[in-house]
């Protein structure tokens, strides 16, 4: 199983990125995909999720206008386009992919940040 976050970077306030969730390894379609962050010294936050389908989506409250989360199924993937990006958007971005609740067993996969750092 692999899941990798890429995309990330340096912007200045204002500006954009977009962040791309690249899975193998388990049934991509299945599986509910979600964005969390974590600046240093803070805990770690959920950001943005989209259920397996693509037809459902949620928003961190302090993103909401600015972010916006897809997936592809076809080619296993999720993005996370973000715009309007400011400092306090600052933190190592994750993808996260969890199994359906119905399931019989939990599987929650995590892959390799990506750093976003936005400059004032």
């Amino acid at each position: 199983v692999q899941l990798q976050a890429s995309g990330g970077g340096l912007v200045q306030y204002g500006g954009s990125l977009r962040l791309s969730c690249a899975a193998s390894g388990f049934t991509f379609d299945d599986f509910e995909i979600g964005w969390f962050r974590q600046a240093p010294g803070k805990v770690l936050e959920g950001v943005s999720c989209i259920s397996s389908k693509g037809d459902s989506t949620s928003y961190l409250d302090s993103v909401k206008g600015r972010f916006t989360v897809s997936r592809d199924n076809a080619n296993k993937k999720a993005y996370l386009e973000m715009n309007s990006l400011k400092p306090e958007d600052t933190s190592v971005y994750y993808c996260n992919a969890a199994s359906p609740p119905h399931w019989s067993r939990r599987y929650d996969y995590w892959g390799k940040g990506t750093q976003v750092t936005v400059s004032s």
